[in-house]
């Protein structure tokens, strides 16, 4: 493998390792927000259903980011144009 190839996988990798990271937000973004959920059913139960709704819209719009740094890595590392560029 020569340099540029050598470069070019690094990069790939790298990115792909980055695009992942996405789901760190998430997962700490949506622990806030069912933490938070929670104590507002605690201190008022009878909105509980208005709280859930909304929890879970949030969580899948948080949700959604993580796939898309999921599906960003996948075709970094395994439909890059690029790589075939490179032999």
């Amino acid at each position: 493998m020569d340099m540029a190839a050598a470069i070019a996988v690094a990069g790939v990798s790298i990115g792909a390792g980055l695009a992942v990271m996405t789901g760190i937000g998430a997962g700490i973004g949506q622990g806030i927000a069912a933490a938070k959920a929670s104590e507002a059913v605690a201190n008022q139960p009878e909105a509980k259903g208005d709280i859930m709704s909304t929890l879970l819209l949030g969580d899948a719009v948080a949700e959604s980011s993580a796939i898309y740094g999921l599906v960003i890595a996948i075709i970094l590392l395994f439909a890059n144009p690029l790589m075939s560029l490179i032999k």
